[in-house]
């Protein structure tokens, strides 16, 4: 039996539809031993997105972003969030839309992209699909100097680290954005092949 067999979807309500779309669903579920459980739950649908780490195999170093985050910042978080480029898909390809992205957020002109996973990065209220990918990059490919679009508010720094230095500041607590984590792990494992020690 898939899934859709088990959901019985009974009312769905709009609640917002401003910076995204929050909407409110009444449905059934049928549990394991065959029996269907009324629930409610919200959704914040913002569309689907991609985010990308460039990386220099030679001088072993990343590119990340800094900028401000509000409901980072409502949550305790008294800084600017360091973390890997990424954006909305808009309607676009997930790598045709990390392409430009990147290059907005921080001036540089990637090549060739590789495509390593997705995953939805907080299921139980977020409908989003994250697309994440990795690519090479060195100073030739610098076109711009990034900062993101002024428009939609952005204001967005970049940075150049050592994927050791990157690693680090998981460690020490400074980077906390799930998607940078992820990239610079799996980064270390299969890029730069680097042993992980867990703790």
């Amino acid at each position: 039996m898939s899934v859709a067999e088990r959901v019985c979807i009974h009312e769905v309500q709009t609640l917002s539809e401003d910076w995204s779309v929050l909407r409110k669903t009444r449905f059934s579920f049928r549990r394991n031993d065959g029996t269907w459980q009324e629930q409610w739950r919200e959704t914040y649908d913002r569309g689907n997105g991609a985010t990308i780490l460039l990386y220099d195999l030679a001088r072993r170093t990343v590119v990340l972003t800094w900028q401000f985050r509000y409901p980072a910042f409502v949550n305790g978080h008294d800084d600017l969030l360091l973390e890997a480029p990424a954006g909305l898909l808009d309607g676009a390809g997930p790598e045709q839309r990390i392409r430009a992205e990147v290059e907005e957020e921080t001036g540089f002109r990637v090549g060739e992209t590789r495509r390593v996973f997705d995953a939805f990065m907080s299921p139980g209220s977020v409908t989003e699909r994250l697309y994440f990918f990795v690519a090479p990059y060195d100073s030739s490919n610098r076109v711009g100097v990034g900062g993101g679009n002024v428009q939609e508010g952005e204001d967005i720094g970049v940075v150049e680290l050592t994927i050791d230095e990157a690693l680090a500041m998981i460690e020490r607590g400074d980077i906390r954005d799930g998607k940078t984590i992820m990239l610079l792990q799996y980064a270390a494992l299969h890029v730069f092949h680097k042993r992980l020690e867990m703790r």
